[in-house]
């Protein structure tokens, strides 16, 4: 099987190998910084407030919220609700370094994450954990927002 090979120009015109995947992975990193600085407002990926990637879950009496933010001390982290908007912030602060960061994908500084939930919530219930780089936010339902079970009767 023949592979493609990608030629430098030059006297010396050396061969290598072709590496599709990390074509791919660099321009989806570029997509991606352009992407940020357009929605953010600012230029570089560590410049202005970011949101974490999140899965919402809704099950009969709660919905759960689920945000990665790996490398963050609880305290740095604060969870607000308001109405039926919750609203989790906090900041990933940069650790010191003794040598030279050659590549940086992991995110540091300011991040938001605002999600209007539909319907009612009850706020005094609410509960946050971190475990492992993942804030799990459950937001109970209301009872009277629950679903319930009408018995059919016959005459």
């Amino acid at each position: 099987m023949a592979l493609p090979v990608r030629r430098s120009a030059g006297p010396s015109s050396s061969v290598s190998r072709w590496d599709p995947f990390s074509e791919l992975e660099e321009l989806q990193n570029r997509t991606q910084q352009l992407m940020e600085g357009m929605l953010s407002g600012a230029g570089g990926t560590n410049g202005g407030a970011w949101s974490p990637p999140v899965d919402i879950e809704e099950t009969d009496d709660a919905w759960i919220v689920e945000a990665e933010i790996p490398g963050i001390d609880k305290k740095d982290i604060h969870v607000d609700v308001q109405g039926s908007e919750l609203t989790v912030t906090g900041e990933i602060k940069e650790r010191e370094r003794k040598g030279i960061l050659r590549r940086r994908t992991r995110r540091t500084g300011q991040f938001e994450l605002r999600v209007m939930l539909p319907g009612e919530i009850d706020a005094d219930g609410v509960d946050a954990s971190l475990n492992h780089g993942v804030l799990e936010v459950r937001v109970p339902k209301p009872e009277r927002a629950r679903p319930h079970q009408v018995e059919v009767r016959a005459p």
